[in-house]
C-alpha cells in the first residue's frame, strides 16, 4: 500500500526534474507545461495507489509525459510555419528549447515519426545523451547511433517540410 507520506515525497522529489524535462520540449510554454504535468501527475494518482510506487518514479513519470505531449501533439495541426523558423530548428531540434513555436512545431514533426526515430533524437537533443551513452543501452556502436541520428533527423525534416510554406500554399498532406 502506498502511504501519503511516500506519495509527497516522491512528488517533492520528481515534480522539478519532470517539469524541466516537459518545459524544454515545450519550448517554455508555462501554461502548456504545469497542465502536461498535471496530466502526468493525474495518471499516476490513478495507477500508483493500486499497483504501488515503480522502482524509477521519475523514469516512470518522464515516460507518462511523453506519451502524454505526444498526444497532445498528434491531435494539433500547426499553422503555416515560416521558413526563418525552419532555418533556426533544422540543424538542432534543441534550438526549441526557448522557443515554444519551435517546440510546438518540432514535437508535432517528432509525434509522427517511428518511435525508434524520435526516441534516438529524444535522448539526443532533450535528454542530453550522449552517443556514448545511446550506443551502450542499444548495444550499437557509436557509429551506428551517428548514421541513425542523421536519418532520423532527415525523416524530421521532411516531416516539417510537410507545413512549410510552398510557393504561398500549404502543403498538401500535413499528417
Amino acid at each position: 500500500m502506498l502511504s501519503e507520506h511516500d506519495l509527497i515525497e516522491t512528488y517533492r522529489a520528481t515534480l522539478r526534474p519532470l517539469y524541466a524535462y516537459v518545459s524544454r520540449r515545450v519550448g517554455g510554454d508555462a501554461s502548456l507545461a504545469e497542465d502536461l504535468v498535471q496530466d502526468t501527475w493525474m495518471r499516476a494518482m490513478d495507477d500508483w495507489p493500486s499497483e504501488g510506487l515503480p522502482d524509477q518514479p521519475l523514469a516512470w513519470l518522464i515516460r507518462v509525459a511523453r506519451n502524454t505531449l505526444v498526444s497532445h501533439f498528434r491531435r494539433s495541426r500547426p499553422e503555416l510555419v515560416e521558413p526563418a523558423l525552419l532555418d533556426r530548428v533544422e540543424g538542432a531540434p534543441s534550438a526549441a528549447a526557448d522557443d515554444p513555436e519551435a517546440a510546438a512545431i518540432i514535437n508535432w514533426g517528432l509525434a509522427r515519426l517511428r518511435r525508434s526515430h524520435a526516441q534516438l533524437l529524444e535522448d539526443f537533443y532533450f535528454t542530453g545523451k550522449t552517443l556514448r551513452e545511446m550506443a551502450l543501452e542499444r548495444a550499437l556502436s557509436e557509429r551506428a547511433i551517428e548514421g541513425r541520428l542523421r536519418r532520423a533527423r532527415e525523416k524530421l525534416r521532411k516531416k516539417i517540410e510537410r507545413i512549410a510554406p510552398r510557393d504561398g500554399r500549404r502543403a498538401a498532406s500535413t499528417a
